[in-house]
């Protein structure tokens, strides 16, 4: 290359001659180097740590005590819907002898609704999901659940929709907006609970709270991709008709916006099931509770059953709100009754009404009798110790070999790492690919947590997320590859992803436990039964992608099958493969919380430490050490996968 075109390269590919892998090179050898002639460049001293975190545990027991009157106000007014909700599911007003709802209508509710939204099919598996409940003991527990739910996710999806609203109408309070999602998304669900329990104690009111908190960021960006994509056309239709800015948001943006809305509101379901469970760390009751006490007390059959309660939740929550999502709206002909245009209506009053009445005159109806009750924990347990017996002396030498020549060099290595070679190399190769603001972004962050005194327990984190993220990758790229090869496996494969995102993170330590016990290598598959999807997913749609006459281009060249897919397929895809390692990141780090509760060093059980001695100021900050691991990697991979696409000629 010239001279003259060598000055018109991008100012963060022009500072060095040398390529990114001789500077990263260089820094190792030199920050190697200087460790060796100066240790406390080796490790971070104690010395050199301020008292960030008993500074933030004493502000934040300061403003308890200083806010106590209005966070009451807030917990008193908030307990009332959650009391209706309570009321109404399970446990009834006693001091005006009124019941509940019979368990037999809120199933028949529940197929009704999955009717209405998704048809036949849809209706006889919810249904069956809710009698599930029902049939194995688990209804009480269920209904304390779902109350949470039913309060939460309303007021997270009107709160979210406002501030996303806001944020599309004043861009200041879209970029503070953006940034404090950013933190609130990376931030792992444990981490909410710490400063809900100082403020707001411990409780059914406390876990809504810090469910409502980790549920309102899809919702409210959500709201602003929906009413950003709007199409111009159609708000200059509106605007020639004459609508004012509110009528122009309410009568043509939020219509247009709706499927975006939905599946906003998806998302807030989702996200706030798989609070609700981790909640049960804080006090709240239901099936959460449950499932944590059974995996403590290692009572493997009774975990599963509750483990199947929750998934089957969430996969009706999710079907019903997609199949809502889905729906085509439709006009009724004015020449068909009432009773036919609303014949869900009214199947669901003629429900509830016969229910009330079965209810009153068998008592079997209104509450499923205990002696009924049926469960397969039994043999599940009996699974677990024959295979304790005789499979745990197979599973033990491959665990310990994996574990002994696999995950503890790797371990050891990132905790002999000098902490400027990990500085050096982040800010290099944030510089490479974004220029001075990347390259400064990563030491800020990590100079937080290396000063709050994190430095270890950063680096177990980053070594437990780098080993999933690797088996991730090796195994979910060939199964995207596969999947986009062939469309019987990609209905296999994709249906297999779905079920697999449906799972709360709770139910992956069931499994892992039972087989492997408590480990390393525990922690990392349970990381990569949650964070495996992405890998698959975008490697399938960065394939399916790729120009199909770039493929063709690519055959009358004469390239076999093999050659094509290396040599153009995976490198025109390779962005979108950089998005889903991204993607698998984000998971993994969400997981680390959750693999605290089946032992760990790391930021997740310094977040589990923190919670009985309300140490908000350890577990907020090991919180925000996840999110800026993964705020960092989103960045670094964000920026890369830009750079590729630019050399592709894609951007």
């Amino acid at each position: 290359m010239s001279s003259a075109g060598a000055g018109t390269l991008p100012r963060s590919t022009a500072l060095p001659r040398l390529g990114l892998g001789s500077i990263l090179l260089l820094i190792v050898v030199t920050g190697v180097a200087a460790a060796w002639l100066y240790p406390p460049l080796a490790r971070w001293p104690d010395t050199w740590v301020i008292p960030l975190r008993a500074w933030v545990t004493d502000s934040f027991a300061w403003f308890a005590a200083t806010a106590k009157p209005i966070t009451r106000i807030i917990a008193w007014l908030l307990s009332w819907p959650l009391w209706f909700a309570e009321a109404l599911l399970y446990r009834g007003i006693p001091a005006l002898n009124l019941h509940p709802l019979p368990w037999v209508s809120i199933v028949g509710a529940t197929a009704i609704l999955a009717h209405w939204a998704g048809g036949t099919r849809l209706a006889i598996f919810c249904g069956a999901a809710a009698f599930y409940l029902a049939v194995f003991g688990l209804w009480p527990d269920a209904m304390q659940t779902l109350a949470i739910v039913m309060v939460t996710v309303p007021l997270a999806a009107i709160l979210g929709l406002a501030l996303g609203i806001w944020a599309t109408r004043n861009t200041t309070a879209e970029r503070v907006l953006n940034a404090i999602f950013d933190v609130m998304q990376a931030t792992p669900h444990m981490a909410y609970l710490g400063p809900t329990v100082i403020l707001f104690g411990f409780g059914q009111v406390p876990a809504m709270l810090a469910t409502f908190g980790f549920a309102l960021p899809p919702m409210a960006r959500c709201t602003m991709l929906g009413i950003r994509t709007v199409p111009q056309d159609i708000i200059e239709a509106g605007r020639m008709a004459g609508c004012t800015p509110r009528q122009l948001l309410w009568k043509v943006e939020i219509p247009a916006a709706e499927k975006t809305l939905l599946l906003g509101l998806n998302q807030v379901v989702m996200q706030t099931l798989a609070m609700v469970v981790i909640a049960s760390l804080v006090g709240a009751s239901g099936l959460g509770q449950k499932l944590l006490f059974s995996l403590q007390q290692l009572q493997i059959g009774k975990a599963v059953e509750q483990g199947v309660a929750i998934t089957l939740i969430a996969i009706v929550l999710d079907r019903i709100t997609q199949a809502v999502m889905r729906k085509s709206p439709q006009h009724a002909s004015a020449r068909l009754s009432r009773l036919s245009r609303h014949r869900h209506l009214m199947a669901l009053a003629i429900l509830l009404a016969f229910s009330f009445v079965l209810a009153f005159a068998v008592p079997v109806f209104a509450i499923y009798p205990k002696e009924f009750y049926l469960s397969y924990g039994g043999p599940i347990n009996d699974a677990v110790r024959w295979t304790s017996k005789n499979l745990f002396g197979i599973i033990k030498p491959v665990r310990d070999a994996i574990t002994i020549w696999a995950l503890l060099p790797l371990r050891d290595f990132c905790l002999w790492i000098p902490w400027p070679v990990v500085l050096g190399a982040l800010a290099a190769t944030g510089y490479r690919f974004g220029g001075w603001r990347l390259a400064v972004l990563p030491v800020c962050l990590i100079g937080i947590i290396m000063l709050a005194g994190f430095w270890v327990p950063l680096m177990l984190t980053v070594y437990l997320v780098t080993s999933a993220t690797i088996l991730c990758v090796m195994i979910g790229v060939p199964f995207g590859i596969l999947a986009a090869r062939s469309p019987r496996a990609a209905r296999v494969i994709n249906a297999v992803c779905d079920t697999l995102q449906t799972f709360p993170s709770f139910i992956y330590l069931i499994p892992v436990i039972m087989l492997f016990q408590t480990s390393d290598l525990s922690n990392v598959i349970a990381m990569l039964a949650y964070a495996s999807v992405p890998a698959v997913r975008y490697t399938y749609l960065g394939l399916t992608r790729v120009p199909v006459a770039t493929v063709e281009a690519a055959i009358a060249s004469g390239t076999t099958s093999g050659q094509r897919l290396r040599k153009v397929e995976l490198p025109i895809a390779f962005p979108e493969i950089l998005l889903g390692i991204n993607q698998v990141i984000m998971m993994a780090l969400a997981m680390v919380a959750i693999t605290a509760l089946i032992g760990s060093r790391d930021l997740g059980q310094e977040i589990y430490k923190a919670l009985p001695g309300a140490d908000t100021g350890r577990g907020l900050i090991a919180g925000l050490g996840i999110a800026f691991i993964g705020i960092i990697a989103d960045r670094l991979i964000g920026a890369w996968a830009t750079s590729r696409k630019r050399a592709l000629g894609m951007a």
